[in-house]
């Protein structure tokens, strides 16, 4: 047989599914995979209910329907105070991985670099691959996630087609400063490229941190793709509905792309997303509150157990450091030291015998990543997060060494 596309073909399960198939296996407790355990508002699902009854079922635009893509530049404009059209800039899609793949495909010709900064999301680099693009790191480390000035700027140069910027950041929580955009949108500026914002926790964000979206700095409304995501927003993932705000002649392409990737999407949950993103500031700021607070339970309990907790600012996720426990806990796994990151080894154990699944900091970079390093989700509810730490309690209480070491404190 000829070969097939080795972006696609040579490509692994990703880590999420590994991680799940293991934690089904052994009956643990899946913080690893980032979708809510509870859902959203249940006026949208009554809402989405209705419409599947009594609204059209066929076919809808395919820029979205009026009532969302309207819902959408309402939005910016009440948090962000920006204007966008919603008959020519605006774009209703099937999630904002399908949005991401759009623009990608849009914007990106062979040969075209695109900075990527890491930890990164999975879904961007093949993307990127598959469209012909030519990826260029910048690296973020533990705990601070700080973005290097000199880093950045040495990534540009003639080929430059687009940086792509996950704020909210997922893996490493990191809400990136207002100085940080500063750069990156001057950098843009300067090397006349394009700047993706996947910004799909824009709402999730933590304490005195404030989402401030690129677009809406001085020059970048012309070169900049929004793309947000009701699945984060309303908490409900399986609705897989995205949209993507940009310029009208950008935009004008993006869409070309959509139209032959998934051409629209369902009309029903379109319209319970128009509803929501109409709900009350009450709803945001409860959101975000929410979200803090179980992100403090989760924090609290694994220092308490020993994990060094990083900084998190915004989003579903928390990183630990496990360098101290490792010694502790993957002794009793050596046999898989020479196949394995230390990371992925303590969570395979924490999986097989906590009962209790997490994902490996390292999955999320390209090469020469930090191996002491795990992330948690904690949009789950209470009660699994305080289940998941008593399992997890009971674990570590079983290796004496650890044991003597934490009440030695």
């Amino acid at each position: 047989m000829k070969p097939m596309n080795p972006v696609f073909a040579e490509a692994k399960t990703t880590i999420f599914e590994q991680i799940t198939r293991l934690a089904i296996a052994h009956d643990a407790i899946n913080l690893g995979q980032g979708f809510p355990e509870e859902d959203g508002p249940y006026e949208l699902r009554e809402i989405a209910s209705k419409a599947i009854l009594k609204a059209s079922n066929q076919y809808p635009p395919m820029l979205g329907i009026k009532e969302l893509r309207s819902a959408v530049s309402e939005h910016m404009s009440r948090f962000y105070d920006l204007n966008f059209d919603p008959d020519c800039e605006v774009l209703v899609t099937s999630g904002a991985t399908e949005a991401l793949a759009d623009t990608l495909l849009a914007l990106i010709e062979p040969g075209d670099e695109v900075i990527l900064i890491e930890p990164l999301y999975d879904c961007y680099l093949p993307l990127v691959f598959r469209a012909g693009g030519i990826p260029k790191r910048v690296r973020l480390s533990p705990p601070n996630w700080q973005l290097s000035e000199n880093d950045l700027a040495a990534a540009f140069s003639e080929n430059t087609k687009a940086v792509l910027l996950n704020n909210p950041m997922n893996p490493s929580a990191k809400v990136f400063t207002k100085q940080e955009l500063e750069l990156i949108a001057k950098l843009a500026i300067e090397n006349d490229c394009y700047v993706i914002c996947d910004e799909v926790y824009e709402h999730i964000v933590f304490e005195d941190k404030k989402h401030i979206p690129l677009i809406s700095l001085k020059g970048m409304a012309d070169r900049t793709v929004k793309i947000g995501s009701a699945g984060k927003t309303f908490s409900m993932t399986g609705w897989k509905i995205g949209y993507v705000v940009a310029e009208k002649n950008i935009l004008s392409t993006i869409s070309k792309a959509h139209q032959f990737v998934t051409f629209t999407s369902p009309p029903a949950l379109q319209h319970a997303v128009a509803a929501g993103l109409s709900l009350p500031d009450k709803f945001y700021h409860s959101l975000s509150e929410d979200m803090q607070c179980k992100r403090d339970l989760l924090a609290s309990g694994l220092q308490k157990l020993g994990f060094i907790v990083d900084v998190c600012e915004g989003s579903y996720f928390l990183n630990c450091d496990i360098e101290q426990l490792l010694p502790h806990v993957i002794e009793k796994n050596a046999a898989r030291s020479e196949q394995s990151s230390q990371d992925l080894q303590f969570i395979m154990a924490m999986i097989t015998q906590a009962g209790v699944a997490a994902v490996p900091l390292s999955a999320f970079y390209i090469s020469n990543a930090p191996q002491t390093h795990i992330r948690f989700c904690f949009c789950k509810s209470e009660e699994t997060l305080n289940a998941a730490l008593e399992r997890l309690r009971q674990w570590l209480t079983s290796h004496t060494q650890w044991a003597h070491a934490v009440h030695s404190q």
